[in-house]
């Protein structure tokens, strides 16, 4: 290793070559990467949709998801199999075991399902795709007072614009309904005429097509057959002969029935701020870079308002780049002032060519994980960004012991090549193991399945190939670029003032430190039992009793509010209209309240502007927040109070509203079930009941209640004598009722059906039943009534099944984050109880709750794996079994700073509070190898324990000094950044720059008087003072090349 550091030291123009060649490759690879808030997450998990148009839930379940679900018990590789069944449709949601079996496991769910024939003949095609979660990364609302079909088809054409510029791949319209043309019989129609539903939709399909019927090749050539004959417009549709009479004259569809060429029934208002909207949405893809994808839609959109209708605008309602530029804006501003004050502090304690060319280092590190970045799939996001300014601490510790270490040799005399050499070698040990221990910390994080595996992925490759060129621009380039540097010549004031700081770093180690650590050993124990009494205050004290929060992932404000509400079946659509009413009613008296309540010159700006879609079924409302510097209410007290305003809704499902960044569903979401339905909802309404008592939950509700009331047919003894079966009783029921779909058009990209059914009024009154005609093979029409009993009998709109079983959900939303203490309640005081109550009940808990105990087990288990490996390599380094445990046991109190931090700063323990302790891991194993190292050579030369430890101590206190206030200045920045663009970094700056402070203290002291203890435990063993074996020649033989 020395003849290794040497050839580079010596030839720098070969170092410089090298530093210039990552540099250049750096920018190249930088240029190429994707740019996107956050990855694109594809899960290990995949869907089977089945559309079946008009079918009942229980139909739904009973004949296809069932189906489905048995084709796949016995598949292996699967985690879970979840379903859900509900009016017209069944979803079969299937998840992996882990990412590497994905490929082969969906060949065998798609090979499965459609093995399956028994499914029924009427459906569509089952639908196979795999889960891949799409934010929406622009909206462009097309608005205006015109009419809905002119809105609609002027947004679907743009749609297909936006998806051919540059940067876009997928794009999808919201607020719209789908066009469809419905012919209305009546019921006295069709007794007038003595039609049925059958020969109308026969006339129909007859009639109403485009068909080719081969070729007619001639010697003047070929012929093609075909008539183009599909009906297109209510006149086409209306034209059409349903029977030809025997007097010449014909039976049209005009005749019999209204063709109305409009929408589907399920009514819409989409607005944007009080004017009808349709959202063009420009989705997230696997490949993506989001600031080419807003300069394309911008440069697009000022073209386009050019040719926009008289009366319709287009206005850019959300562009993530604006996000992104200024998040990234922020962070780059936060880090170059960090690195400015990590110089001024090196340029101060060092020297000036020593600080110049630490942080040129560090450039250097970050250029060469950029050269590879693009080839490991890494794109530049909020969370690779993260990555960068987690591993500065551990890029600039590499950078500033081996520079330290030179400039220690030449200000003992030692200088020149010599001296750069010299300096470099002696810490190559601590400086590759420290690297080495670091990377292994992070590597668990590249296995992690699941959700957050993209995660940790990305967060991990960017610290790993940042650890290594950082190890590769410090032993083999920094030495060449300070093996010129010469003893100081205090020439001039500066010079003298720099000196004098640096030799009062030095003073103070050797004689106030090191009185101080005499000290210290002489009560090893005292020292031992003071530090682990403030593990337990802190961790236990503090973490346990619940003085500081923890939530899995961060709350990080949203420059948004979400409302979501989910209405009962049955819900007219004036209620809906009166509901989103009510929405916009809070929100007034919100941005009132607001004002009223600010003084002169702060500030009162809440919403810029707002999206509704009201239907039958749902209410949406999409609030545009304020700039967060200029926004009196951050988005989780915009949202709280905003529920509190908005008050009870009597038809709800359920009620939602998001304002965080996270926000991807409840925070609370519990899964039972039970083999009868009855005692199921009786078990669900029970813990419902006792989540709604938690006053830190809000909007608790379950899927049960969205039972709806049914019809029920039964035929009456003898009414076969007339030639009808109950079979033919529903069909021609289901054709005035549901309708038959007798065509589908292709117009506008996409298909538009065509239905054949009842007027809209008789499907929307019970009494038209008392009028139905059912038509016999023998042409009579008999009342429906004389034919069947109706009875009424409750109905499920939503059927589910957790693993093949009828199952019920229970979810809820958090006003704080107590999650761990809601869950504790429940599972050791209510749901013993609730079990013995219900035999057969069974539980889990989803959703977040799940995948952060089996996010905890899996970093655990491979965190245990990491551990050994360390001490393994630790072991290897040092030829003992006890110093590499002295090493570990530093690393617990790095977590004791880092809860500390969070505790004073009144911040959350989250996800990425951990990923700063690891990387704070990282600069602990760093300095205490130089440490350990250090105090080996000592005991080489032949000192005892105590005074080896303490010239170590002396040796090392400036370059651990320096390294852990660099660190934590190079972090003020951002710990005093006070915008939301900034908030998702502070668990990890919090985490990374106090578990440094605590650990320069652990490092300093602790480690030394476990080292004097270990002696003496080997000595009170037999083995005395030379219970580390010390070799002659262990210094000339450690890394020789």
């Amino acid at each position: 290793m020395r003849s290794l550091i040497a050839w580079w030291a010596d030839n720098h123009v070969a170092a410089n070559l090298m530093m210039i060649a990552i540099i250049v490759a750096g920018i190249l690879g930088f240029n190429k990467l994707e740019r996107e808030i956050f990855p694109t997450i594809a899960f290990p998990g995949m869907q089977v949709v089945v559309v079946w148009p008009g079918a009942s839930p229980r139909d739904v379940e009973e004949q296809i998801v069932s189906r489905i679900e048995e084709s796949l018990k016995d598949l292996e590789n699967l985690d879970w199999i979840r379903s859900e069944s509900g009016e017209g449709y069944g979803g079969v949601y299937i998840m992996a075991e882990n990412a590497s079996d994905f490929a082969s496991v969906m060949d065998d769910v798609t090979s499965r399902v459609r093995g399956i024939s028994s499914l029924p003949p009427d459906i569509e095609q089952p639908r196979i795709t795999q889960w891949v979660t799409r934010e929406e990364m622009m909206r462009i609302a097309v608005h205006g007072n015109v009419g809905e079909r002119e809105l609609k088809r002027l947004a679907e054409d743009m749609r297909r614009e936006v998806a051919q510029l540059k940067g876009v791949s997928v794009v999808e319209t919201f607020g719209t309904r789908n066009e469809e043309i419905s012919i209305e019989v009546s019921e006295s129609a069709l007794r007038r005429y003595r039609i049925s539903f059958d020969e109308i939709t026969r006339a129909i399909r007859g009639s109403s097509i485009n068909l080719s019927a081969g070729n007619v090749r001639t010697g003047g050539g070929e012929y093609t057959l075909r008539t183009d004959n599909l009906a297109d417009t209510e006149i086409d549709f209306s034209s059409i002969v349903v029977r030809q009479l025997s007097s010449g004259g014909v039976i049209t569809v005009g005749d019999v029935a209204t063709v109305i060429d409009g929408f589907e029934e399920n009514e819409i208002l989409a607005t944007l701020n009080g004017e009808p909207a349709v959202l063009v949405q420009v989705m997230s893809s696997e490949v993506m870079d989001v600031v080419q994808m807003s300069e394309s839609v911008n440069e697009w959109m000022e073209k386009r308002r050019a040719s926009l209708p008289p009366g319709v605008s287009l206005t850019l309602w959300q562009d993530s780049a604006v996000d992104f530029n200024s998040r990234m804006s922020t962070i780059g501003a936060a880090a170059f002032s960090g690195l400015i004050l990590v110089f001024i502090v090196l340029f101060l304690t060092l020297r000036p060519i020593v600080a110049f060319w630490v942080s040129v280092g560090v450039g250097t590190a970050y250029a060469g994980a950029f050269v590879l970045m693009p080839m490991l799939g890494v794109s530049l996001n909020m969370l690779s960004t993260f990555a960068f300014l987690l591993v500065l601490g551990i890029v600039v510790d590499d950078a500033i012991i081996i520079g330290e270490r030179i400039h220690t040799e030449v200000e003992s005399g030692n200088g020149g090549l010599k001296g750069a050499v010299d300096g470099a070698f002696r810490v190559s040990k601590p400086v590759i193991f420290g690297v080495l221990t670091t990377i292994i910390a992070f590597l668990p994080w590249l296995f992690i399945s699941g959700a957050t595996s993209e995660f940790t992925r990305q967060i991990s490759w960017v610290v790993i190939l940042a650890l290594v060129f950082s190890l590769i621009e410090s032993l083999f380039i920094l030495p060449a670029h300070l093996a010129n540097i010469k003893p100081v010549h205090t020439h001039n004031v500066f010079t003298r003032a720099q000196n004098r700081i640096a030799e009062s770093i030095v003073w103070f180690g050797d004689v106030k430190f090191g009185k101080l650590l005499r000290k210290v050993l002489r009560f090893p124990g005292l020292t031992l039992v003071s530090f682990v009494a403030l593990f337990i205050v802190v961790v236990i004290g503090l973490m346990g009793g619940g003085y500081v929060k923890s939530s899995f992932n961060p709350e990080i404000d949203a420059e948004q509010v979400d409302v979501n509400i989910d209405l009962r079946e049955g819900t007219t659509y004036d209620r809906a209209l009166e509901i989103l009413d009510q929405i916009q009613h809070a929100q007034s008296q919100l941005i009132k309240e607001v004002e009223e309540g600010a003084e002169d010159g702060d500030n009162n700006q809440v919403i810029e502007n707002w999206y509704t879609r009201s239907r039958r079924d749902s209410v949406i409302a999409i609030m545009r927040l304020a700039p967060a510097e200029v926004r009196a209410l951050t988005a989780k007290e915009v949202a709280l109070r905003l529920r509190d305003l908005i008050g009870p809704v009597p038809e709800a499902k359920s009620v939602s509203v998001g304002y965080s960044m996270d926000s991807n569903g409840p925070d609370l979401d519990i899964s039972v079930r039970h083999p009868d339905l009855d005692q199921l909802q009786l078990a669900v309404d029970e813990i419902t009941d006792k989540l709604r008592g938690f006053s830190s939950l809000y909007d608790v509700s379950n899927n049960l209640d969205s039972a709806s009331e049914e019809l029920r047919f039964q035929l009456k003894p003898g009414a076969e004598q007339l030639g009808v079966t109950l079979a033919q009783v529903m069909q021609q029921i289901r054709q005035a009722y549901y309708g038959d779909e007798v065509q589908r058009l292709p117009r506008a990209s996409q298909d538009v059906r065509v239905m054949v059914r009842y007027p809209q009024a008789s499907r929307n009154s019970l009494e038209s039943l008392k009028h139905f005609r059912v038509r016999t093979n023998d042409g009579r029409e008999v009342p429906l009534t004389s034919l069947v009993d109706i009875s009424y009998g409750p109905g499920l709109k939503e059927i589910q099944h957790w693993d093949g079983l009828r199952s019920a959900r229970v979810q809820g939303y958090l006003r704080e984050p107590v999650m761990k203490e809601i869950m504790k309640e429940m599972n050791e005081q209510f749901f013993p109880k609730l079990e013995d109550k219900y035999p057969g009940l069974t539980r889990a808990a989803i959703g977040q709750q799940v995948a952060e105990a089996e996010f905890n087990a899996e970093i655990g288990r491979l965190g245990l794996i990491a551990l050994f490996a360390v001490l393994f390599l630790l072991a290897i380094a040092f030829k003992s079994y006890f110093q590499p445990v002295v090493i570990i046991v530093a690393l617990p109190f790095a977590f004791v700073g880092a809860v500390l931090g969070h505790f004073l700063l009144n911040e959350s323990f989250s996800l990425f509070s951990i990923f700063g302790v690891v990387a704070a891991f990282g600069v602990v194993i760093n300095d205490n190898l130089v440490l350990v190292d250090s105090f080996n050579e000592y005991r080489l030369k032949g000192l005892n324990v105590t005074e080896a430890i303490v010239k170590a101590g002396k040796s090392r206190f400036r370059a651990i000094l320096i390294t852990s206030v660099t660190t934590f200045v190079g972090l003020i920045p951002l710990m005093l950044e006070q915008s939301s663009q900034a908030a998702f970094l502070k668990p990890v700056v919090i985490s990374l720059a106090f578990a440094l402070l605590v650990a320069f203290f652990v490092t300093l002291f602790l480690v030394p008087a476990l080292l004097v203890l270990g002696d003496r435990f080997w000595g009170f063993m037999g083995r005395g003072a030379n219970s580390v074996k010390l070799k002659a020649n262990y210094v000339k033989a450690k890394f020789e090349a």
